[in-house]
């Protein structure tokens, strides 16, 4: 949420400013702004709504010049979206500018105060606070201001500094919301994230939270909050810019769709040698995983499916005890925590405000904590005891797809290894499941050479209005990620219900002409599908069934079937998700919506 790039060097700063803000809309936005040092002072130019309404407004950046600059797309939390409350914020005197990603806990303290001391406020927005109050504590030196700053403000932020008195410096600091530091020739950067700043480094300084940077055009100084300096080891990036473009598909999440046969084999690969799994560093040992009495899964939104699909697969598989908790709900529900529990924390960005806080709370109270994320060096990633890594690459559509089929595959890597190591499965189940988990990547590429039987069944629903997802078991997970998918990215309304509460309630939603999306890919569970299917059918329904290629029985009672290559039940989920990823993509484009920024989301939620 919100994106913050930072520049300061010998190249004009609004095209880099503007370039790197479009690198970050897929955090989710709707308003932008800039502001850069010009002729002796802080001049500041911002617009309500999308990025091109500001670059017109700019002129492409020919209408502000200067070599120093903050830039800064806003997703509204005080104030509403208007050019007013967008970011930068200036200090009453003009003197102070700041971006900021977070939220100012105490502003109304803050903003009383300042008001007393003669500050004006013009915007709605817990921002400015920290304008007035950089500005109030000012004497000089930026750091030293920064430090009485932070002494006084609760909550979370990452903030971008610029001084009309510092004309070659940029101060920054971060507080739980990302943001790095790039290092380049003659010129350095501030990012909320890697994308922003790529076209012009690989190397970047991961800042810690409490951590200060003062930058200038050929150093960067890192301080902690007692103005110590700090040394901090280059992260070099490893993946190639091309991967955060479109590449020549119409929208990133058809290209990350696409992307996931690779993202899978690139998960999965590395980890299965020999027959086994090799789980990279993570350091639970045989006597450790013994030793765990009960596992915690915590994650949000599309993490938590995976979650909650990583629940069945350990449990089958080990036989270990596990609940799953949404972040935003385990961290004030004051969990049970005792000797031998595990915490299994996933996140794709690494970054996720509440996910973060639990696991901080599950840390707090002695559980070990194993993190499956996305982002080398992210938060989440450096505060786990053990992390294991889904090599999807960047994911830029706000809507995860090819990052929740890593997720899902390295939870079946935890479960097998965990069943392994408990004997609760015996060799050759493991080489069965091993084998067929091998060749998911090849069986998803095949479901996509087939996505235009899914396209057309898309063109021909994309006006429903209500549209309900029913499963079993495992189906019943996924069903829970296309429903959240189609609502996400097209606005219908829709939602996931476990097929056997059909009759406690849901059937009296279903009328002629309703659209059920029915997975049946669980063998034991097959035919009681098929007597679910027949009681929305007798309903009025109409239904797109998903079942595995072998049980064409379906066909006699769904209007619409897309089938899956047949592989371990265990393992359909991975295959199964993919065709509802489509077809929310299909109806999403069909309806004209903005695929890869829907109104009101955030790829990255960085805040509560």
């Amino acid at each position: 949420m919100c994106g913050i790039v930072g520049y300061i060097g010998k190249r004009q700063v609004t095209p880099i400013l503007l370039e790197g803000l479009k690198k970050l809309e897929y955090r989710g936005y709707d308003s932008a702004g800039v502001a850069v040092y010009h002729e002796n002072k802080v001049n500041v130019m911002k617009a309500k709504g999308r990025l091109k309404i500001l670059e017109e407004r700019l002129d492409g950046g020919k209408k502000l010049t200067g070599t120093m600059g903050i830039g800064h797309t806003r997703w509204a939390t005080h104030g509403e979206p208007s050019d007013v409350n967008s970011h930068p914020h200036t200090s009453t005197s003009g003197c102070i500018a700041i971006v900021h990603n977070g939220i100012i806990e105490n502003y109304l303290r803050l903003r009383e105060f300042l008001t007393g001391k003669g500050y004006t406020f013009v915007s709605d927005t817990d921002t400015e606070v920290v304008a007035h109050l950089t500005d109030y504590y000012y004497e000089g030196d930026l750091v030293d201001t920064i430090i009485k700053v932070m002494q006084k403000v609760e909550g979370s932020y990452a903030l971008g500094i610029i001084c009309n008195d510092k004309p070659g410096e940029l101060v920054a600091v971060r507080k739980d919301s990302p943001l790095i530091v790039g290092l380049g020739e003659n010129e350095n950067f501030i990012a909320s994230d890697i994308p922003a700043i790529l076209e012009y480094t690989r190397n970047i300084y991961l800042l810690e939270d409490k951590e200060i940077v003062r930058l200038t055009q050929d150093e960067v100084t890192i301080y902690n909050s007692d103005k110590e300096e700090i040394s901090k080891e280059v992260f070099t990036v490893n993946w190639d810019v091309s991967a955060a473009e479109k590449g020549g598909y119409e929208h990133f999440m058809i290209k990350e769709i696409c992307e996931q046969p690779k993202a899978i084999k690139d998960t999965i690969g590395p980890r299965i040698q020999n027959g086994g799994i090799t789980l990279d560093d993570i350091k639970l040992t045989k006597q450790d995983i013994e030793a765990i009495r009960k596992i915690y899964i915590v994650a949000c939104g599309t993490a938590w499916h995976a979650g909650i699909v990583g629940k069945t697969a350990i449990e089958r598989l080990a036989r270990i005890p596990v609940e799953v908790d949404l972040a935003s709900e385990f961290r004030y529900r004051n969990p049970i925590i005792e000797e031998g529990t595990l915490v299994i924390i996933i996140s794709q960005s690494g970054e996720t405000a509440d996910t973060l806080a639990a696991l901080r709370e599950a840390k707090k109270r002695g559980a070990r904590i194993l993190s499956v994320v996305n982002v080398v060096g992210s938060s989440i990633a450096r505060e786990s005891d053990d992390i294991l890594y889904t090599w999807a690459g960047p994911e830029i559509a706000v809507a995860s797809t090819k990052a929740y089929t890593t997720q899902l595959s390295a939870m079946y890597l935890i479960a097998l290894h965990m069943g392994v190591v408990k004997g609760h499965i015996t060799q050759d189940e493991v080489n069965t499941i091993v084998r067929h988990f091998e060749q998911i990547p090849d069986k998803v590429q095949s479901i996509l050479e087939n996505k235009e039987s899914i396209q057309y069944f898309a063109s021909k629903h994309y006006n429903a209005k209500h549209v309900f997802f029913i499963g079993r078991g495992l189906d019943y997970n996924i069903a829970l990620e296309g429903s959240l998918k189609l609502k996400e990215i097209s606005y219908i309304h829709s939602e996931a219900y476990a097929a056997g509460e059909l009759k406690h309630g849901t059937i009296a939603l279903i009328e002629k002409g309703t659209l059920v999306v029915a997975l049946a890919t669980q063998d034991h569970l097959f035919e009681k599908m098929l007597s679910n299917i027949k009681e929305v059918k007798a309903r009025g329904a109409v239904v797109l069934a998903i079942a595995q290629e072998t049980n064409r029985e379906i066909e006699k009672e769904a209007d619409f079937v897309l089938y899956i290559p047949e592989t371990d039940p265990l393992l359909t989920t991975i295959q199964t998700v993919v065709p509802l990823q489509l077809f929310a993509y299909y109806v999403s484009v069909e309806k004209g919506c903005d695929v890869d920024k829907p109104r009101n989301l955030a790829k990255s939620v960085t805040v509560e």
